[in-house]
């Protein structure tokens, strides 16, 4: 079985402004519950079908699958609206890589920064530019933030 482990943080600052333009995502969900869900994501050309099991800890089953960008088109239109939308920067720090998201739409105003991890007892550097931890807080969850869009908090 493949293993999600990952912490995410809010964000102080705005480390993406100096960077080249983020990668622009789109992602909805087939399903979701706290016990799985069934993700559908597009970044440019590329296009993803990913299944998550329920979290233990920080972590949790992942299963992820390349799909061709028209089917995932076409099942975006099958998920609940509003889809999450965002730019996401991959911003190398201490040997590990942040993925920072900017979000758009419904979200606007979230930033948020995520790291994947080997282990939940991995030790690594925080970038000045990192907040408070929201790992544990599930308003933080994309699936989450479809249904209860960061704008109406």
């Amino acid at each position: 079985m493949a293993l999600e482990i990952e912490r995410k943080f809010l964000v102080l600052d705005s480390p993406w402004k100096s960077l080249p333009q983020g990668a622009l995502m789109q992602q909805g969900y087939l399903y979701a519950s706290p016990e799985k869900v069934v993700r559908v994501r597009t970044e440019g050309d590329a296009a993803w079908l990913t299944i998550k099991g329920a979290m233990q800890g920080i972590a949790r089953g992942e299963w992820e699958y390349v799909i061709p960008l028209a089917d995932a088109v076409e099942l975006l239109k099958l998920c609940d609206q509003p889809l999450i939308e965002k730019y996401r920067y991959r911003i190398p720090f201490e040997n590990l890589l942040w993925e920072l998201d900017v979000f758009i739409g419904a979200n606007a105003g979230l930033v948020v920064a995520e790291i994947e991890l080997d282990s939940e007892e991995q030790i690594f550097a925080k970038p000045d530019w990192m907040g408070a931890e929201v790992t544990s807080d599930s308003r933080y969850l994309n699936a989450n933030l479809q249904k209860y869009p960061f704008s109406a908090w």
